[in-house]
């Protein structure tokens, strides 16, 4: 009998199972600052598109591992685009110190909104150091960029598109100002704007954006930009101020709506960073598992017709985009307890029996790839084809509903080509909510430059 069976028979007769299955398909990960680590996923280097997931957005473990199979993606297999759930005019400023640009005009400090802690943690801000390291010596066309996928910072974006074209075309920045006007007062608080047009009191700003939007995509097909990473960075910004006018209109009603036209953004923003880089571009994206699993593999394509980034990447690259979940069973996490409130370290509950996160600590395997591509362990893929339980922790958590707040039903066979386990985690390790504009402090008072 080959080794590999014979380790399957002998888990069975500790385990039963898919625990079983998992514990003899599972590959051991050395220490995640083990360069062997980032090593492991090189299988995945032929990808166009790596999505590297997470199970919550406060885990020191997730983070330092997406960090090292990045470096490793970087460094070995040429990838130059960094694309995060965060916010476009945000990451622009991270891009600024990584790429050793200036910072961008009129650009606020990076990530001071709740939820601070999500991108501002130590963990993050290492791997940071490590890119902009990387990059110093290397001429622009071979460095690796941050970008933003987000939508929601709808001021910042505003912002960035009149300092474009007050630079390059005063007159268009003056019809900039006036198109935007009509969002002006809700920059701040655009949910405010949300209530307001869903109440009928407002007639909203759709027409305005739409044609600012228009225009500036009229301008990068011309092709006569002379700062072609500027003008990229203004026509990402007015497709955001676009989708973020529609998604503030639309998430008052509820339902999947909202949550697609979020998706979508991110989506057609990797799109468009891939296609501005040019045909040799190749992009890491880290987000939560709920939006880089296949949706259709889930509750949230099944039962609430939402779809997500994942799908959208299958969809359009087919096995060019490798879809890497993340999951723990227990440990401490960073998050909060309702939006807007302070961050808490609370401990993980450990995880439902028959749920997938049991089922991967049942194998007994401290950490773990396990590999779930077609035609690589098909008695795995064959035990996680059936719907189980999976969690979810955004930056919300409340363990004390967390059947009902944090699980769902998912095919994990189908929702993942990879799935890394961590069976003990702990929360990231959060740098300070606010840093001195004179950055001439210490390394934390400086973030995210460092200088």
């Amino acid at each position: 009998m080959p080794d590999i069976d014979r380790r399957v028979e002998e888990a069975r007769d500790v385990r039963g199972g898919a625990s079983a299955l998992i514990a003899a398909r599972a590959e051991p990960l050395p220490e995640i600052d083990d360069p062997a680590f980032g090593r492991l996923f090189d299988r995945f280097g032929d990808a166009r598109i790596v999505l590297l997931g997470e199970a919550s957005h406060g885990t020191s473990e997730f983070y330092r591992a997406r960090a090292s199979i990045t470096r490793w993606l970087i460094e070995q297999r040429g990838f130059n685009v960094v694309a995060l759930e965060a916010d476009w005019p945000d990451a622009r400023v991270l891009d600024a110190r990584v790429r050793h640009r200036k910072r961008p005009a009129g650009a606020k400090d990076a990530f001071t909104r709740f939820p601070t802690w999500m991108w501002r943690n130590r963990e993050f801000d290492r791997f940071l150091e490590w890119l902009a390291d990387h990059n110093r010596f290397r001429s622009p066309r071979r460095q690796a960029g941050i970008y933003g996928l987000d939508l929601y910072n709808l001021s910042g974006s505003m912002r960035a598109v009149i300092d474009y074209l007050d630079r390059e075309d005063p007159e268009a920045a003056r019809v900039a100002r006036d198109r935007y006007g009509c969002l002006t007062p809700w920059a701040d608080e655009p949910a405010a704007y949300g209530r307001m047009t869903v109440s009928g009191r407002y007639a909203g700003c759709e027409g305005p954006v739409t044609a600012m939007l228009s225009e500036m995509l009229a301008r990068r097909l011309d092709g006569a930009a002379e700062d072609e990473e500027a003008l990229l960075d203004a026509t990402q910004s007015a497709r955001l101020v676009r989708d973020a006018e529609r998604y503030y209109r639309v998430m008052y009603y509820g339902g999947a709506e909202s949550w697609n036209l979020r998706d979508t953004h991110m989506f057609e923003t990797l799109e468009a960073l891939l296609a501005a880089k040019g045909p040799d571009a190749r992009a890491v994206v880290w987000a939560h598992n709920s939006h880089i699993g296949d949706a259709r593999a889930t509750d949230m394509g099944a039962v609430r017709d939402e779809l997500n980034i994942g799908q959208l990447c299958r969809e359009r690259w087919g096995d060019e985009a490798r879809l890497i979940g993340f999951g723990t069973h227990a440990g401490t996490v960073a998050c909060a307890s309702d939006w807007d409130e302070p961050m808490e370290v609370k401990a993980v509950r450990p995880s439902l029996e028959g749920s997938l996160e049991r089922l991967a600590h049942e194998a007994g395997v401290k950490r773990f790839l396990l590999d779930l591509r077609p035609g690589v362990h098909d008695d795995v893929r064959a035990a996680l084809a059936e719907p189980r339980l999976e969690r979810f922790i955004g930056v919300i958590y409340r363990p004390e509903t967390e059947r009902l707040s944090h699980y769902v039903e998912a095919r994990p066979a189908q929702q993942f080509d990879a799935y890394v386990w961590f069976d003990e985690t702990a929360a990231v390790a959060p740098l300070p909510a606010r840093i001195r504009e004179d950055h001439e402090a210490g390394d934390e008072e400086t973030w995210p430059f460092g200088l």
